[in-house]
């Protein structure tokens, strides 16, 4: 497989209700260690996630994931954690977890384009997502 290399990504998930275990893909980020990529892209459907829960706080959830995004990015607002290394970062926001926002668990992949990967889980998982 010339030219290809490996790249790991995982679902961004809504739970507001963890113990109802009903949730909404609205997000997802990619890994890939060779070519030193983080990137996460994310939409949340306001109407979607108040037909899920009536009280969930969407200014909570864009907040945390404008978090999670500067995670990725590596940048000064992702605290001590976007300070790390890009493979500690992206199993970071990987981890199992019982909030309001959670990842699937990690899928691979092989690639020649991050940024077309990317765009395609999005529109693949989320976007266009029933």
């Amino acid at each position: 497989m010339p030219n290809k290399f490996s790249y790991e990504f995982v679902i961004i998930r809504v739970v507001p209700k963890v113990e109802r275990e009903e949730f909404m893909n609205v997000g997802v980020i990619v890994f890939s260690k060779p070519k030193r990529y983080l990137a996460m892209k994310y939409e949340l459907d306001a109407p979607r996630l108040k037909a899920l829960s009536e009280d969930i706080d969407l200014d909570f959830l864009k907040e945390h994931l404008e978090a999670w995004n500067a995670i990725c990015a590596g940048a000064p607002q992702g605290g001590a954690i976007g300070e790390q290394d890009q493979p500690y970062r992206f199993r970071w926001l990987a981890a199992s977890r019982s909030t309001i926002l959670q990842t699937s668990r990690v899928h691979p992949g092989l690639c020649t384009d991050l940024t077309a990967v990317l765009e395609d889980l999005f529109h693949r998982y989320v976007a266009d997502s029933p």
